[in-house]
């Protein structure tokens, strides 16, 4: 049966990417991986992230990519940057910009060599606006941030698929799937009561990659499905304090 795996918020951190797929993943091209958004901001290299996804995806790896907040973010910064003559944009988008800063922007900019949106290359504007909301496995929902139960339809609110933080949980909606996300940065020590507890409805398998100068975070971790198995790869790039 081939492997199943899952990867969290990598946030620019794409030595420590590189370094989980080759030296603890080793995925073959039947294998199934599936990563929760995130790809960008805060580490200093988002263009090397989505490259190295990119170039998975045309190895022909079976690659899920979904959508996280991070590239909502971009994607709408972008769409204001093309339109900037407009009312919006001179209102809002100057402060919304700061606001990127704070979260990672700078670091996007000067991974691409850029000091304006604008000037991205379209085909990675095109690569995350094609992102997934969800993936429905048999026994899983595989989401960035969470689902929004309050609902009828969970799966219809995409907004909430990117960018929730607490939603309490009604089973039956989604089949009684567990719900493995990332979004929020949560300690190693919750992540694995997590994974060990199947009557856990959620794993939440984000460790804050960039977070290297928190205890019990800073790790990029590796859950695979079959097994439950998890692998954790300390950071291997340089990442400004948060």
């Amino acid at each position: 049966m081939p492997n199943r795996w899952v990867i969290p918020d990598i946030h620019g951190c794409a030595n420590t990417l590189k370094a989980l797929i080759e030296e603890q993943v080793r995925p073959t091209r039947n294998d199934e991986i599936y990563f929760l958004g995130d790809y960008i901001d805060r580490g200093p290299g988002s263009k090397e992230v989505i490259d190295y996804i990119r170039n998975m995806q045309k190895d022909e790896y079976s690659v899920t990519a979904l959508k996280g907040n991070h590239e909502d973010f971009v994607l709408e910064l972008y769409d204001a940057e093309m339109k900037s003559q407009n009312t919006w944009y001179k209102l809002f988008g100057n402060q919304k910009k700061r606001s990127w800063y704070t979260i990672g922007g700078k670091e996007f900019l000067k991974s691409f060599q850029i000091n304006s949106l604008r000037d991205i290359p379209v085909e990675y504007i095109q690569w995350m606006k094609d992102l997934q909301y969800y993936a429905k496995l048999d026994d899983f929902v595989l989401v960035h941030a969470g689902l929004n139960f309050s609902h009828s339809d969970p799966f219809k609110d995409k907004h909430s698929m990117m960018w929730i933080r607490d939603y309490p949980i009604q089973p039956w909606k989604i089949q009684n799937r567990r719900i493995i996300h990332g979004h929020v940065p949560v300690s190693l020590e919750l992540i694995d009561l997590a994974v060990q507890n199947k009557f856990y409805q959620f794993i939440d398998l984000d460790n804050g990659t960039y977070m290297t100068d928190k205890s019990g975070y800073g790790n990029l971790v590796a859950l695979e499905l079959n097994e439950m198995k998890m692998v954790i790869q300390d950071n291997r790039d340089e990442v400004a304090p948060q």
